[in-house]
């Protein structure tokens, strides 16, 4: 667990108060993709399953919740965002049309060793809030 005066897990140089603290708490929400992915990461760092939940398209998540309960085995290490980018009418003003996506490569240390997850999500807006909605992985 880290302070909320520490360093952001998520690699954006600033305090976890100042970054992905207040999406954690929902004081407040996401302007974008790379913002929402970001404390998406955080929160599979820290075990944070409710904002994964919350922050999680209902038609794409996992119906049983104890599902996204972080892996004790695992610790994330590291994360790199590659491109990030919003489409549809009313992107920037988080319209009910609007898309994004973000490229990342998120690392990892697991009892087998240290590894990397590859992958290209899909988010959209639904009920005024940025939600994940898929990803591709390689």
């Amino acid at each position: 667990m880290i302070s909320g005066g520490g360093p952001c897990p998520c690699g954006t140089g600033r305090t976890y108060d100042d970054c992905c603290g207040p999406l954690h708490r929902g004081a407040a929400r996401a302007t974008g993709p790379e913002q929402l992915m970001r404390s998406r990461y955080t929160a599979f760092a820290l075990g944070h399953a409710d904002h994964l939940f919350r922050t999680w398209h209902p038609r794409t998540r996992p119906r049983d919740p104890a599902a996204l309960e972080p892996d004790p085995g695992t610790t994330w290490t590291g994360l790199e965002v590659h491109g990030a980018g919003t489409t549809g009418e009313g992107a920037d003003a988080e319209g009910a049309d609007a898309e994004g996506w973000v490229e990342f490569t998120a690392r990892y240390s697991a009892a087998s060793g240290p590894g990397s997850l590859h992958e290209r999500s899909r988010f959209v807006v639904r009920a005024g809030h940025w939600v994940y909605l898929d990803g591709v992985h390689d």
